[in-house]
């Protein structure tokens, strides 16, 4: 698959969350060639307006969706997505099962909450998401990384970081800076999470939480059970329309607190986005919201599949093109239509949401949140393509999310 690059973009769109972030050009590895000989196109489109695939739709692209029609039909409807190299060393090996699709497939998803205003490598990823799928390719696992947890991350020539302990978060930081972009950002992010639980990639996406809005406003709504109720600390009502807090400070008109009350209803794609980003006033904080952000992913994929949308090339490439400006992704060089179809038999009703720490606070001796031993052997059973028998006999693994 070619890889594509266009200048970043001066400006973007009004969009709060709006990505800024340069992306240096790939190279090899796990014994894949190398991408940056390859010829750049160009576009007159600005990067992040041609990245057009976001985090919930590669989900439901490998694993929430039966899609229906030959490869060749799939490959056209994903022939825009663009990729990078995100995983550095932390690809799987040809001993791991490199490129093949045969076995078990697990992929990295990072959500960062980018901003204009701050610099393209000051940003942290705050949603770390591991995606296993069995080599039966009948199931598919969310697994949560807590944001906070203690790592030890490796120095990282890219970004002339000398390696040190901090908050996992932080890794991607530390990847991005000094014009390692989100790509660097990724691979040191991988590479932490490789070096802490054993496991490797054939695959990442990063996705601006932004870039969840107009996926979420095609479908039209998603369904979302509020568990505990939640004050919003990022928006405001004014006079009966929901806005950011510095949007709505601006109006200098009286302002209402917007308040997710306990029940299931239909969210639009900002509601949406607000409530999974909240773990202020929740009782298990980061844990909560962790289980919130994976409770969004698959009510996005069920939508979609109750609707039909992935069930015809057409209207995924309408759901990709909806995406709009902050995705980034890398399938090892795997072709996204392949990939695809080799995950067609899974539905969302399989797409299973996993607990680390059993859902709440784990501190090691310096109090400081640490994986527990329960967390590092769920890891190992991912690793060992053991998770379903992992999950039986666990059963306080799964999330309390419906």
């Amino acid at each position: 698959m070619p890889v594509q690059t266009s200048p970043r973009p001066s400006s973007l769109s009004a969009d709060p969350y709006r990505a800024s972030a340069a992306v240096p050009s790939p190279g090899g590895r796990g014994g894949r060639p190398s991408t940056t000989a390859r010829k750049r196109a160009r576009r007159k489109d600005p990067l992040w307006a041609r990245l057009t695939v976001v985090f919930g739709a590669v989900l439901m692209l490998t694993s929430g969706v039966a899609i229906v029609g030959s490869k060749a039909l799939i490959s056209q409807a994903t022939g825009n997505i663009a990729q990078r190299n995100l995983l550095g060393g932390a690809g799987k090996t040809e001993a791991e099962g490199g490129a093949n699709l045969d076995g078990p497939i697990d992929m990295l998803l990072l959500g960062v909450d980018a901003r204009e205003r701050w610099a393209a490598d000051d940003v942290r990823s705050d949603s770390i998401i591991v995606l296993h799928i069995p080599a039966s390719h009948d199931q598919a696992y969310l697994i949560s990384i807590p944001r906070d947890t203690e790592a030890q991350i490796p120095p990282f020539k890219k970004s002339g970081f000398r390696g040190g302990t901090d908050k996992i978060n932080a890794a991607f930081q530390a990847g991005a800076r000094n014009g390692g972009g989100w790509e660097g950002g990724a691979q040191l992010m991988a590479q932490t999470i490789k070096n802490m639980t054993g496991v490797s990639f054939d695959g990442a996406a990063i996705i601006n939480f932004g870039g969840f809005k107009n996926v979420i406003d095609t479908l039209g709504t998603v369904r979302i059970c509020v568990s505990h109720e939640v004050k919003s600390h990022h928006m405001m009502i004014v006079d009966g329309k929901q806005m950011w807090n510095a949007d709505a400070k601006k109006t200098g008109r009286p302002m209402t607190p917007v308040v997710y009350k306990k029940g299931c209803r239909e969210m639009n794609g900002l509601q949406a986005l607000d409530y999974s980003r909240q773990r202020y006033g929740l009782p298990n904080s980061d844990y909560d919201r962790q289980q919130n952000q994976q409770q969004l992913i698959k009510a996005m994929a069920r939508k979609a599949t109750d609707k039909g949308m992935l069930t015809n090339p057409v209207k995924v490439n309408q759901l990709i093109k909806a995406a709009g400006k902050a995705f980034i992704l890398d399938t090892g060089g795997v072709p996204v239509a392949d990939l695809v179809f080799t995950m067609r038999g899974v539905t969302a009703n399989e797409l299973t949401m996993l607990r680390t720490n059993g859902g709440t606070f784990n501190g090691n001796a310096n109090n400081r949140e640490t994986l527990s031993q329960q967390t590092l052997d769920m890891f190992q059973a991912i690793k060992e393509d053991r998770l379903g028998e992992f999950v039986y006999a666990n059963p306080s693994v799964l999330s309390t999310r419906k």
